[in-house]
């Protein structure tokens, strides 16, 4: 348990909660190993390993257990990014090749297009992901847009039907995503079709910094205009990586490692084979056959801003946190002026988690991307009905690792403040040695029990 709390010291409801939650989590994602973080109000409450970190060597999952956090990687990147903005040395809306001359300049069917720093972020500017093939991913996003009209029009004839059944139909479709979300987390996960079937995940050559792995992808073509559409683009995070390294003038994990310390995540680092980091969970997926098989060496040099590095719930848990206290300390200042400032300002907070259009955010349909992260807004249809809270998240998935680390901001007013001070809020971080796992929904429901009994939590 982190910061000297136990289960038995918390109250029964939440004691039933976590019995309750450790074994539906360790039977849903299927996974060897699983770590479960929570904060309240910037105070660590709960952290817990179920299962094996190493499964042959009997190694039991532990707070400090080191995992990949795979796509978290890029929210960690954008702090970066911002830091460079704030201190006036990175333009987001100047073309790339300002920063670096080495990605070559792009057309879209003849006409020449600008890719920014602003665009890449959210997934705006048309590089591709990992798949090459522009016709397939064309014919995947047309079909994905047919689905969502026909979902669109059974929902429009259901509230034709009559006001009455409001509550019902409300309730149904909130059973609808338990069931969807269930489908996606059965107890032995296959590889996912989009990702794990791509040779270029599981690439092994190593890449001495970020201008030479643009090589994997700069002289490609784009798969749309840049501003357009959206396309989650890993290889877009990449381009970010060379852009820090010049715009700060140190190399990209040289640059992270200072944000790393002075964020105190001390035990985040890059997934590389080499060292020894103590700690470290090892990565697992199953076979054709429905077997637990180890998952083959990979070198992420090649994405370390996209999916690179390594962490426990504990830095997660940090890091959350930190960004919550600087989201929420422009509300504090009137009635605590004392109050130090945030590791990011409040205007940069609000602009990195206001929704950008034209994004999708796939692990939450509810919500958009924003900048490197995924952003769910407060909404409520009807009286007495569900409630959609505001919710900041991002989810990862890399051989052999699933993530997710999810900000639940507590809903201030003016005389809430008060008498507290930041971060308020819950923080969720789930790690586990397992690929093609949805953890959102876990960690969200996790959180909305936090938040429920947070007047009960010492």
């Amino acid at each position: 348990m982190g910061n000297g709390f136990s289960v038995a010291a918390l109250p029964s409801p939440l004691i039933r909660y976590f019995l309750f939650t450790e074994k539906k989590c360790k039977d849903e994602v299927g996974a060897p190993g699983i770590v479960v973080g929570v904060s309240v109000d910037g105070k660590e409450i709960w952290s817990e390993g179920l299962g094996y970190a190493d499964v042959e060597n009997r190694v039991p999952c532990k707070p400090e257990t080191v995992m990949r956090i795979a796509s978290i990687s890029k929210s960690l990147t954008m702090v970066a990014i911002a830091k460079l903005w704030e201190t006036g040395k990175l333009d987001l809306d100047i073309p790339v090749q300002h920063y670096v001359p080495e990605f070559p300049e792009k057309e879209y069917e003849g006409e020449k297009v600008s890719v920014t720093t602003r665009l890449l972020i959210s997934h705006l500017s048309g590089i591709r992901h990992y798949e090459k093939d522009m016709k397939k991913v064309k014919a995947y996003k047309a079909l994905k847009m047919m689905k969502e009209m026909m979902e669109s029009d059974q929902e429009k004839e259901l509230k034709d039907k009559g006001d009455k059944n409001n509550e019902k139909n409300d309730f149904a479709k909130a059973k609808i995503e338990q069931d969807n979300e269930a489908k996606g987390q059965n107890s032995k996960p296959v590889k996912k079709k989009n990702d794990f079937e791509q040779d270029e995940l599981y690439l092994k050559e190593k890449f001495e910094n970020s201008i030479e792995s643009l090589k994997l992808f700069k002289n490609d073509p784009l798969f749309f205009k840049p501003g357009s559409q959206f396309l989650y683009s890993t290889f877009g995070y990449t381009l970010l990586a060379a852009i820090i390294e010049r715009a700060s003038g140190h190399k990209f994990l040289d640059y992270m490692q200072k944000i790393f310390h002075e964020l105190d995540m001390l035990a985040t680092v890059q997934d590389e084979h080499e060292p020894v980091i103590y700690n470290r969970a090892r990565f697992y997926s199953y076979n054709k056959k429905g077997r637990l098989v180890n998952t083959p060496y990979v070198d992420n040099s090649y994405k370390w801003a996209g999916g690179g590095f390594l962490s426990t719930v504990g830095d997660l848990l940090k890091f959350g946190n930190a960004m919550l206290y600087g989201y929420q300390v422009r509300l504090f200042k009137n009635a605590n002026e004392n109050l130090l400032p945030g590791y990011l300002k409040p205007e940069t907070m609000v602009m990195i988690w206001t929704p950008v259009p034209n994004t999708e955010m796939s692990w939450d349909k509810e919500g958009k991307y924003a900048m490197a992260w995924g952003v769910v807004e407060k909404k409520q249809t009807y009286g007495s009905c569900r409630k959609q809270r505001h919710y900041a998240s991002h989810t990862g998935g890399a051989v052999g690792a699933s993530s997710v680390l999810l900000i639940l901001p507590e809903e201030l007013d003016a005389e809430s403040v008060c008498n507290k001070v930041p971060p308020r809020g819950v923080v969720v971080s789930i790690i586990c040695n397992m690929q093609s796992v949805g953890l959102n929904g876990t960690a969200l429901k996790i959180a909305l029990e936090f938040d429920k009994d947070r007047s009960d939590i010492p």
